[in-house]
């Protein structure tokens, strides 16, 4: 029986502070981003185009009248880039975007994001400044990672293991292979240890662990560790990728990523986390 007072799990209720909050969290996000020069976009909720970018075991799904498969909006990112280079193609000149809307996710997960894409910009610096600077601007503090989806392919593939390994981020099997390098990368948290390590590894992974020590200098941030074995769960990162953690809460993540043959990167803000951070309004 359900009752008249319940809502669905997982999904969300803004009253009084936390309403106020959410509002709060928005309202500031849309002003910085409109000054960095990104437009804004409202795409639809339903959608046809959601398969493949997420497991399909996530994807909320029912039929339109022509017994078309459609989606619950599951993911904002490649919607957005996938809308203004296929529908709006040439009617636009702009190349950077911002959303503030939901997602949904079987079997009844709602999640409020702040999202920005910078389209054909391969220069993961500029989504890491800005959203920090949202974040600076809310007064909320929190860690900074870095990581690179390549390198735990690399090994994976250069010591023919499975990268369930760094995908269930075990440390204890990792360290039972017993190389030197290996044990090296997995306890790297800051870009001066690099240094130490570059020399024990090929030239693939050393540039890949390169690209890391160049992005840390080109932000400007407090907190700031490298995780050069983390695995985002995000499949379409492919190279450089980020989080903002505080406690055990991911606050917002980001990265480079491909689609249909555009280099862009992006970012999304996880408001619902940001509302417990946030200690003023």
């Amino acid at each position: 029986m359900v009752y008249e007072h319940e809502i669905p799990n997982l999904t969300r209720l803004y009253f009084g502070k936390s309403a106020v909050k959410k509002r709060k969290i928005e309202s500031t996000a849309s002003k910085i981003l409109h000054e960095k020069g990104y437009e804004e976009i409202v795409t639809p909720l339903l959608t046809y185009h959601q398969h493949g970018s997420l497991s399909e075991k996530e994807l909320i799904r029912f039929s339109d009248a022509q017994n078309h498969i459609i989606t619950l909006r599951a993911d904002s990112t490649l919607d957005v880039v996938r809308i203004i280079t296929k529908r709006l193609g040439r009617s636009v000149e702009q190349n950077r975007w911002f959303y503030i809307q939901p997602v949904f996710r079987y079997p009844s997960f709602e999640q409020y994001q702040i999202g920005a894409e910078s389209i054909g910009e391969r220069d993961l610096s500029t989504s890491i400044n800005d959203s920090a600077k949202i974040l600076k601007t809310l007064c909320i503090s929190s860690l900074l990672q870095i990581s690179n989806i390549n390198i735990p392919k690399l090994i994976a593939k250069r010591l023919n293991i499975s990268l369930d390994i760094f995908k269930s981020a075990n440390l204890e099997e990792i360290l039972k292979l017993d190389v030197p390098w290996l044990g090296k990368l997995s306890y790297l948290q800051d870009i001066e240890a690099i240094d130490e390590v570059i020399e024990d590894v090929d030239d693939e992974l050393r540039e890949e662990l390169l690209k890391i020590k160049r992005l840390v200098k080109k932000i400007s941030y407090d907190n700031v560790v490298i995780a050069p074995l983390y695995y985002a769960k995000m499949d379409y990162y492919d190279n450089l990728f980020f989080r903002y953690i505080k406690d055990n809460a991911t606050l917002g993540m980001g990265g480079n990523y491909t689609y249909e043959g555009i280099d862009s990167t992006g970012f999304a803000l996880y408001t619902d986390n940001l509302i417990e951070e946030m200690k003023v309004i």
